[in-house]
């Protein structure tokens, strides 16, 4: 399957449905497992109109497919991408646990819930000024 697989990815258009595929289950899976150690629903909160979590989650977002851009742009392997990109998840998930961490005074996920902008816009600006510097480490 795996020089099926090359094969594909040696035409322009199969790169971008190849690449667009790994970005979109990554996306799902990764935005997924943040949202299992959440304290709260992101979906729900943004379905109720809750800024913070719409910020913080956005921010999530940006900074999963950021790190999978500078993976792409890598221009290795399509394996090496999905390995670069997990790699980078797990930074962000543990810049994530240490920003809950090093909030004592008050729980981050907590004041997402209660629509505490001024944490959303943290939350969104630590995330994406992570994935730039994970991803200028990617090579």
């Amino acid at each position: 399957m795996k020089n099926w697989v090359d094969q594909l990815l040696s035409h322009p258009l199969g790169m971008l449905v190849g690449y667009f595929s790994v970005a979109i289950v990554g996306l799902i899976v990764f935005l997924y497992l943040f949202e299992l150690v959440a304290r709260y629903n992101f979906w729900k909160e943004i379905g109720r109109g809750n800024v913070a979590a719409s910020l913080a989650t956005g921010g999530k977002i940006f900074a999963i497919c950021n790190v999978l851009r500078y993976s792409i742009e890598a221009k290795t392997s399509i394996y090496d991408t999905m390995k670069w990109a997990t790699f980078g998840f797990i930074l962000l998930f543990a810049a994530y646990v240490l920003f809950e961490f090093l909030t004592p005074g008050f729980s981050v996920d907590e004041e997402i819930k209660k629509d505490n902008r001024a944490i959303g816009v943290i939350s969104l600006l630590l995330s994406v000024s992570l994935s730039y510097v994970i991803g200028a480490c990617i090579f």
